[in-house]
């Protein structure tokens, strides 16, 4: 005997015999109780008093077994109550139609729909989803959107048993054989669940019997679990109001900020990024034009016929440092070779070379490394190192010298 929960899901107590006891594991002649199944948990609540910890389905024996959390005092053939906990159930209840409403809401949205895989967890559901579409910021907005909106339409849920051929004959079926355990199961019929005009799919679990029932639906996400699949997560209950409610607040606090309407936050926030860019570009632009001017002023010394400009650097990092020197290398009126050494607790070197002074930067940086430590590299063109053990006056009388 299989669980009654998912034919009639409203019913939260019940009177049944025990057939079995084993340890902690009590069988019934009946139950009300889920069976963990298809990406629903187990219900939750008590047998005989004794908190349930889990429900599980055993297939050989075609029974269901109770785990309870502490061995009880009963024997075969106690008459026993069972009380299945009435919030967690809701909440299961409101969840799995609620997968459903926006499975429903795909086959509006997205191509070449598939349905791979479901699941319920106290925070939140996921429905895994098999399409071509790709599911943007825009898709998921427009998912919510149609979810919410059949939930506001009240449409009546229902379900039912049909033969499997007959299942499998109508195209509008969605099927999971993967998670929705025991739907199929070489079974003579299939148990159907219909969102009046909206979906119908294979399904084994509870369910409300009207999309009013879910209440609010808040799309959380989406991620890429593999397979070929996207993952869309929300959230039903509590935490989706509570998430609704932080997006809400995050967005007044943004248009605030902007100094704008909630409904031109995203507008605002472009021109800001837009303002944004021109200004670090200028930055960047201003940043150069102060790290030449700092080149240019470094002390020239010439060796084996190449010139060279040599000083110390603060406030800019190697790369940086590295760039300016590259541009300042071979220019008309400027140097050879250029060797920076920056300032700080940890000194780094970096050496641009023109390609006609004879100069290896590369060997001139190993030279620096060898004599203050750190490592470094590069080419005949340019290189750096860092880690220099020294202070960066000395490393500049180094290279002055070498």
């Amino acid at each position: 005997m299989l669980t009654r929960a998912p034919a009639e899901p409203t019913i939260r107590e019940f009177e049944a015999e025990v057939t079995g006891v084993d340890g902690r594991e009590v069988t019934l002649d009946r139950t009300y109780f889920y069976a963990e199944s298809g990406g629903q948990p187990a219900d939750k609540g008590t047998l005989g008093d004794v908190p349930v910890e889990d429900v599980q389905t055993d297939a050989e024996t075609e029974s269901v077994v109770h785990t309870l959390e502490s061995e009880p005092d009963l024997s075969e053939g106690d008459r026993v109550t069972g009380v299945v906990d009435d919030e967690f159930r809701t909440y299961c209840m409101r969840a799995h139609t609620a997968s459903h409403v926006l499975y429903g809401a795909g086959r509006e949205v997205l191509s070449d729909l598939g349905y791979g895989g479901f699941d319920i967890s106290p925070e939140k559901v996921r429905v895994d989803f098999a399409t071509s579409t790709d599911i943007d910021d825009e898709t998921l907005v427009e998912l919510e959107r149609l979810v919410n909106r059949t939930v506001w339409d009240s449409r009546g849920v229902s379900w039912e048993e049909v033969p499997t051929e007959e299942a499998l004959d109508r195209a509008e079926v969605a099927f999971n054989t993967k998670t929705e355990e025991g739907v199929m199961d070489d079974a003579d019929t299939v148990r159907l669940v219909t969102v009046d005009g909206w979906d119908v799919a294979a399904c084994g679990g509870t369910h409300v019997s009207n999309t009013a029932e879910i209440g609010p639906v808040t799309v959380l996400g989406r991620s890429n679990p593999g397979e070929g699949l996207t993952r869309v997560e929300f959230a039903v209950g509590e935490a989706g109001v509570d998430r609704r409610a932080t997006v809400h607040r995050a967005a007044l606090d943004a248009a605030r900020e902007l100094e704008t309407g909630v409904e031109n936050v995203g507008e605002a926030a472009a021109s800001l990024r837009g303002d944004n860019e021109r200004l670090e570009g200028k930055v960047r632009e201003l940043e150069s034009e102060l790290l030449g001017n700092r080149i240019a002023g470094f002390e020239t010394v010439t060796k084996e016929e190449a010139t060279w400009r040599v000083g110390v650097l603060d406030g800019f990092d190697a790369n940086r440092a590295g760039e300016a020197a590259k541009s300042a290398a071979g220019e008309a009126d400027g140097a050879d070779v250029v060797a920076v050494v920056g300032a700080g607790e940890s000194p780094y070197v970096v050496v641009a070379a023109d390609g006609d002074s004879g100069v290896h930067a590369g060997d001139v940086v190993e030279s620096v490394t060898d004599e203050f430590g750190g490592g470094g590299g590069g080419g005949p063109p340019f290189a750096q190192g860092g880690g220099l053990d020294a202070d960066p006056v000395d490393v500049t009388a180094f290279l002055r010298a070498v």
